[in-house]
């Protein structure tokens, strides 16, 4: 199954938190038509339960009027409006029965009825006594059609009683049935947002991994190893990118190689002729070959300077190939430190005579003797202390401190030289790289001294950095483990 490519995989992360999104917005929009359509229902019903319930009773007040105006007056038109209050009751009656919900609410509207029924059956014979002179007893009618109207106005009490209170449960149920509602919406809401969150955080990562590996073999690269290593198959785009990465490391690897072999080669080809040509200058200038004039010695002098110069660089050079192939040998043997900087400094302390430039030693307590090869850490101090001296003008200071910190053993060499800018402070270890310095600070040099002295302390397993402020001086700091084996 084809693996999904970065963009596939944003628009399925998008579609999927916003289809959660919708399904609670559905879901929402629902719920609220529902009890929206159930609230209007609800008032809806109760309002024309008690409009009805009112006509009822006017209507039935009216019918009791025109009834008594009737026995008395006895007037056929009175009669008749009694009549039309009656079919209007009537009228009434049946349409609440149509809207009436419950079987309670029936049960009341039948009794009604069946009350009003008997109401008009004891008017209609009390009027048809009346029409036909025929004598009754009045006060028993009476009593009789009052008994029935109170039992009206009592189910039409009980009627509007019952609506209130089945409203009011109504209402109460479709306000918990709106609670139970808004905590479903959310529940999903939340279920939703966190879905989301952690579908794109899937998403996002299957994506920014691969991209921070391959960010970190960039770096990897830029320090100047070509492993071909990466393996990265998810997503396509990124499983090209790294194919690509691998196919550079191996012909990067090639070409470091083949840069190499060729300085040295070069150096190694180079380094006996160079000696050969200082070794014959050193003689001409003993006067081996004969008298030479004032103006040829200085010739010859300049000659052996640059001879000796070349020579350092082409050493540097093969130091620094071995170094980079791995073929570095390193005789590690408990040394004390304190050794190895007094005799550095006793051989560069001439320079710093000449130069009126006061030179400090501080060594804290008793330094151990730790594993170290003695040669190679003592290039270290040499490079190191040289560079201060060099950098450093007439009348400054150098100090080199020693002591032990945390397990480790640290050295720091500082100078009161022009310092070195901010940002050249981590290339200054990379090869053939120098600081920009002002014109009266510029020196010869090989740009890998500082190279050469990374590689040998981190072989050494410790690590090396320099601190500066510019016009302040430099300090150039590098810890060896008590422990280094």
């Amino acid at each position: 199954m084809p693996r999904l490519g970065i963009f596939p995989r944003l628009i399925i992360s998008y579609v999927i938190t916003f289809a959660l999104f919708m399904v609670v917005s559905i879901y929402e929009i629902s719920q609220l038509h529902n009890l929206n359509t159930a609230s209007y229902y609800i008032l809806e019903i109760h309002n024309r339960i008690e409009d009805y319930n009112k006509k009822l009773t006017d209507s039935l007040l009216s019918q009791m009027r025109y009834e008594r105006k009737f026995i008395i007056l006895k007037d056929e038109t009175i009669h008749e409006q009694f009549l039309l209050s009656m079919n209007e009751f009537n009228r009434y009656l049946s349409e609440i029965k149509f809207i009436a919900e419950t079987s309670r609410m029936k049960d009341l509207l039948l009794k009604i009825e069946d009350y009003h029924n008997q109401y008009q059956s004891f008017v209609d014979e009390e009027v048809e006594f009346m029409r036909v002179d025929q004598p009754y007893s009045q006060d028993l009618y009476r009593e009789q059609k009052e008994r029935t109207v109170d039992g009206i106005m009592e189910e039409l009490r009980k009627l509007k009683a019952y609506s209130q209170e089945d409203t009011y449960d109504k209402i109460k149920n479709l306000s918990k049935a709106g609670a139970d509602a808004y905590k479903v919406a959310m529940a999903m809401a939340i279920i939703a947002l966190f879905g989301g969150i952690v579908i794109s955080l899937f998403i996002t990562r299957s994506i920014t991994k691969p991209l921070s590996a391959i960010v970190d073999k960039t770096r990897e690269i830029a320090n100047g190893v070509f492993k071909e290593d990466l393996n990265l198959s998810s997503p396509p785009e990124i499983k090209k990118v790294t194919e690509a990465f691998n196919s550079m490391c191996n012909k990067l690897k090639i070409v470091d190689k083949m840069k190499s072999d060729f300085f040295a080669t070069m150096s190694h080809e180079l380094r006996t002729p160079l000696t050969s040509i200082k070794e014959g200058t050193s003689l001409l200038l003993e006067g081996v070959g004969g008298e030479i004039a004032e103006r040829q010695k200085r010739l010859l002098t300049i000659i052996d300077e640059e001879s000796h110069r070349l020579i350092d660089l082409v050493n540097s050079v093969l130091d620094l190939s071995k170094m980079e192939a791995g073929m570095m040998v390193f005789n590690y043997a408990n040394t004390d430190i304190t050794l190895l900087i007094n005799k550095a400094v006793k051989e560069i302390e001439p320079l710093a005579l000449a130069k009126g430039i006061v030179f400090k030693v501080e060594l804290f307590n008793k330094l151990p003797a730790i594993k170290m090869d003695r040669e190679r850490i003592l290039q270290v101090l040499r490079n190191l202390i040289g560079n201060a001296i060099k950098f450093t003008p007439n009348g400054g200071e150098v100090r080199v401190t020693a002591r032990e910190i945390e397990g480790n053993l640290e050295v720091l060499v500082q100078d009161t030289g022009p310092g070195i800018p901010k940002e050249n402070l981590v290339t200054i270890f990379e090869k053939f790289q120098q600081v920009p310095l002002p014109v009266s600070y510029q020196m010869k040099g090989t740009g890998l001294g500082l190279t050469i002295v990374k590689y040998i302390v981190t072989a050494h397993g410790g690590k090396v950095w320099a601190k500066s402020e510019q016009q302040h001086g430099s300090t150039f700091t590098f810890l060896l483990p008590v422990c280094s084996s």
